[in-house]
């Protein structure tokens, strides 16, 4: 999500910035947060096929709550 919260995303620039993520992993996690109404996939008819991950209206207004947790974590580590 938190990429997801300046731009849609491609599968593969996903992985690529998520260090470490396997592709099952982040293929099951779009997949739920996609089932639950948070992320929106969008196929677009090209060749070769694009897919691009976003966030939903759902997902979209979880974002003042996943902002307070960013602001917590950097105090938190400033305090370190």
């Amino acid at each position: 999500m938190r990429n997801l919260r300046v731009k849609p995303w491609r599968f593969n620039e996903l992985q690529k910035s998520l260090e470490g993520i396997s592709q099952k992993v982040l293929t099951d996690s779009l997949r739920s947060m996609e089932s639950d109404g948070i992320v929106t996939r969008t196929v677009f008819p090209e060749v070769p096929p694009r897919v691009e991950y976003a966030l939903s209206e759902l997902g979209k207004s979880m974002l003042p709550i996943i902002n307070a947790m960013e602001e917590w974590g950097i105090a938190y580590k400033k305090q370190q």
